[in-house]
């Protein structure tokens, strides 16, 4: 038998007591870290007990509490209180891989409508004719010049954030946004709670990082205020990580009463909101971020990515004036910089007029392939017309993993829920459709066509009331 097999034993995992080494507890997580990466542990697998495995290799309790703590802060494991410790979803999946459309109708990564990056690139050649083109490819400034960071001053006011220039930068993207917030604000073992599936990069950050997420019981408003309030009583949380505009992949948009519940929960308990707008600009404008409801406890985040355009890489992060010396810190110690064509690159199209236009145009193409997807999917559609994703739950008793892996090899790649899971996602099974992605209508439908005809074969669609994690 192969050191370190457990496939003939009752215990789901039984690690080889040689492989264990000084300090043990770091020893014992690093061999559970291996077989849930390679696969030999599957997903929402239960791990024996703790005292079990106390007893199996003969050490202290303390020292598998240790162990697990150190994979559960790494994401690899969850815990449900009465039920015991699982493995998560998403610790092994293989990555999507790249978008390959000559093979492929591409419904999984977002892609919002390449068609209108000609218009971004029309007017980076025109800056680039300027007569101070050359300056743009120096490294003066770290985070944006003061005056991309007016522009970006005037853009967040139509989203009702009124922030001083200071308390403003520019970064690469979304992505590097929430990467300098997590540096600044968290520490390795600190605790945010999020929505049950979300945003499946900012899952991927935090376990690189070795912050804990915590998932929310949510409905179809967002998260439950009920259920955060709860777990701020049970664990030390430092932090709130949302999309309430559109949350990604469920599409969930926060309504205004939820939003103020969630805010006052925040502002009671004295947590850091992180709040992403990636999709404010699809957005209910009536409907205020919750950073105009809490500033001083909101972190900001308005990427750029989505809306103008994917390889334009700009986001513009606001953080509490009262925080400004953290972010500060960051940013002079690891040295961060972004291209300075890029940001002037969005400070023209915004201080010209044409963002708006390409937000308007894509709206308009988002509104028409929502049409298309509810003829096929009239109970799973988004509340938002100008959604780019839609969230499609799966018949009762099909995996995720299982449906994406069927898709793919029907020729349409699609994202399953396990991806964007936080913890316990055997509730439900679900993919995410990215309706902006494809080329054309034409080979949207197709894409659509598939997946209902696998619908079908998997037996009836869970009710879209069910959606209650």
């Amino acid at each position: 038998m192969p050191v370190n097999s457990f496939e003939d034993y009752p215990m789901s995992w039984k690690p080889s007591k040689a492989l264990l080494k000084f300090p043990i507890y770091i020893s014992l997580s690093k061999l559970l870290e291996q077989d849930i990466v390679s696969g030999r542990l599957p997903a929402n697998t239960k791990l024996p007990p703790q005292r079990e495995l106390a007893d199996y290799l003969d050490v202290n309790l303390s020292t598998i509490t240790r162990a697990l703590k150190l994979c559960e802060t790494k994401g690899l494991i969850y815990a449900t209180i009465g039920k015991g410790t699982f493995v998560s979803p998403n610790a092994a999946l293989p990555n999507p891989g790249t978008p390959d459309t000559d093979a492929f109708i591409e419904l999984g990564p977002i892609r919002p409508y390449y068609q209108f990056n000609s218009i971004v690139s029309d007017t980076a050649r025109a800056i680039l004719q300027g007569p101070n083109a050359d300056k743009l490819f120096e490294f003066s400034y770290t985070l944006g010049n003061r005056r991309h960071r007016q522009i970006a001053q005037k853009w967040l006011w139509e989203f009702h954030i009124q922030a001083a220039v200071e308390d403003i930068i520019l970064t690469s993207g979304t992505q590097n946004a929430l990467a300098i917030t997590l540096v600044s604000l968290f520490r390795g073992g600190d605790k945010i709670a999020t929505d049950t599936f979300t945003y499946s990069n900012f899952i991927s950050l935090a376990k690189q990082l070795h912050i804990q997420l915590i998932p929310i019981g949510t409905d179809e408003q967002g998260i439950l205020p009920e259920e955060l309030g709860k777990q701020c009583k049970l664990l030390d949380l430092k932090g709130v990580y949302l999309m309430p505009s559109c949350t990604n992949p469920t599409g969930i948009a926060m309504p205004l009463n939820r939003r103020k519940a969630i805010s006052d929960i925040v502002k009671k308990q004295d947590l850091i909101l992180i709040e992403d707008d990636t999709y404010g600009f699809i957005a209910d404008n009536k409907v205020p971020p919750m950073a105009a409801m809490i500033p001083a406890h909101t972190v900001y985040l308005h990427g750029m990515s989505k809306s103008l355009s994917a390889g334009l890489r700009i986001a513009y992060l606001v953080f509490p004036h009262h925080l400004q010396q953290a972010f500060m810190n960051t940013a002079n110690n690891v040295n961060l910089k972004i291209p300075l064509l890029n940001a002037e690159i969005a400070s023209e199209l915004i201080g010209g007029g044409t963002a708006r236009e390409i937000i308007k145009k894509k709206c308009m193409l988002s509104e028409e392939r929502n049409r298309l997807y509810q003829k096929y999917f009239p109970d799973n559609t988004a509340q938002n017309p100008y959604s780019f994703f839609q969230w499609l739950l799966l018949p009762a008793g099909c995996n995720g993993y299982r449906f994406e892996v069927q898709a793919k090899n029907h020729g349409v790649k699609v994202l399953c829920s396990d991806r964007f899971a936080v913890g316990n996602s055997s509730q439900l099974s679900a993919i995410r459709i990215a309706t902006c992605s494809p080329h054309t209508m034409a080979e949207l439908e197709s894409g659509l066509k598939i997946i209902q005809q696998l619908i079908k074969e998997n037996q009836t669609v869970i009710p879209q009331e069910e959606f209650i994690v």
